[in-house]
């Protein structure tokens, strides 16, 4: 009887971590009408701290993904999640808005960053060559996943509770998630003595460690640039403005905050099962062309967006919207690993990773000055659309290699 592959025992212990991240960085979307409506605060001011965190969760991947590939992602996930434990029992203590961009900013950005950017995609390439991209797609479904969860749960306990309880009650769902990772997560195959799923039977138990150098070869790469530049579209148009503010819209359109939150936990669903298919295609597609196709999608359904006013065309947005909402990771992943190494993959990616957030960031602010300066979203949703239309077609000049970039020298 062939003994259980302990990789995916370590999948799942860095699906519960991820899971968590995504409902840490869910708590903007979540509370920013209640936070808004119980303080008073402007809503350009708590999106101004909302993009703080976008950004520094952004930031916090290149780090994160340099210290994971020297280090071992087990350390790296501990201190992340501790960090969120933290960022959520003060966010409950907030009184000055000074304090919602140090807490909501600064602090739960680099924590969130630090196990929501790079650990599946490091897990991923360190113990799977068989389905890697099947493994990317189910770390991005947990991310949906966690949006499925906690956004409807973060606004359940906000209404019935306020919404400095459901900060505490986040605080404890992080500090219990430390568990499962200090006593299951393994950094490599070859600490308990296996290889990646899919490696040559007689090949060496080889511990994973970076090229020396990797970023500065990257950097002179133009494949680098085009990732980053339609990562960063991919961003502004998903996490910045639709994550951010689709609640807020929903509410201008009539709906409850219940009933927006449902909405866009659908949204969630559909992204699970969205991400979950794309890294199945991705194991047998180009992923240029899947690329091309989920950027092209995602920018029509913006175009639409601006119509979509009732629960039931807003419903049909999500269906659509949410097929695709990152199913960009899995593709994305695996360029950067053929192209420079599935060993740099937490170092590269987590640059690339860095501009999606810086993305999402300029779109959260933006939505926000949209919002306050002209009452409503339709500018900021058409110019989301045009961007993703624009990512489509600098997807298909991608460069795709299987010989890495720290091969070639």
């Amino acid at each position: 009887m062939n003994r259980l592959f302990y990789g995916w025992i370590v999948v799942a212990v860095a699906v519960v971590a991820t899971l968590i991240a995504a409902g840490n960085r869910s708590v903007p979307g979540a509370l920013i009408q209640p936070l808004h409506e119980g303080t008073g605060w402007p809503m350009q001011s708590i999106s101004f701290a909302t993009a703080i965190g976008l950004v520094l969760y952004g930031l916090g991947a290149p780090l994160s993904g340099y210290l994971m590939d020297r280090l071992g992602p087990k350390r790296i996930s501990l201190v992340g999640l501790g960090l969120m434990t933290l960022s959520m029992a003060l966010s409950a203590l907030m009184t000055q808005i000074w304090q919602l961009s140090l807490v909501w900013g600064v602090l739960s950005g680099v924590a969130t960053g630090v196990v929501g950017g790079v650990l599946g995609a490091t897990v991923a390439n360190r113990w799977f060559i068989q389905h890697r991209g099947l493994v990317t797609g189910i770390f991005g479904a947990a991310t949906s996943a966690g949006q499925l969860i906690f956004i409807p749960a973060l606004v359940f306990w906000a209404s019935g509770l306020g919404w400095r309880e459901a900060s505490w009650i986040m605080a404890a769902v992080s500090l219990l998630a430390l568990i499962p990772v200090f006593f299951f997560m393994k950094d490599s195959p070859a600490e308990i003595g296996q290889r990646a799923l899919g490696a040559a039977p007689g090949s060496a138990l080889i511990k994973v460690t970076a090229d020396g150098g990797i970023m500065s070869k990257a950097l002179r790469s133009p494949t680098f640039w085009l990732l980053t530049v339609t990562f960063f579209i991919c961003g502004a148009t998903s996490n910045g403005l639709v994550g951010v503010h689709f609640i807020p819209y929903a509410v201008s359109c009539g709906l409850t905050p219940t009933t927006a939150s449902g909405i866009l936990a659908l949204m969630g669903a559909m992204n699970f099962v969205g991400t979950l298919a794309s890294g199945y295609l991705t194991d047998r597609y180009d992923p240029r062309l899947l690329l091309c196709i989920y950027y092209g999608f995602r920018g029509l359904s913006l175009l639409f967006l601006p119509f979509a006013t009732t629960p039931e065309t807003l419903i049909f947005f999500a269906i659509l919207f949410g097929l695709d909402y990152i199913a960009t990771v899995p593709p994305t992943v695996a360029l950067v690993a053929d192209n420079f190494g599935r060993q740099n993959v937490g170092t590269v990616y987590g640059w690339v990773f860095a501009a999606h957030q810086l993305g999402a960031a300029a779109a959260a602010w933006a939505g926000g000055a949209a919002r306050d300066g002209l009452g409503e979203y339709n500018l900021a949703f058409l110019l989301a659309g045009a961007l993703g239309l624009a990512a489509a077609l600098l997807s298909l000049v991608i460069h795709r290699s299987r010989k890495p970039v720290a091969a070639r020298g």
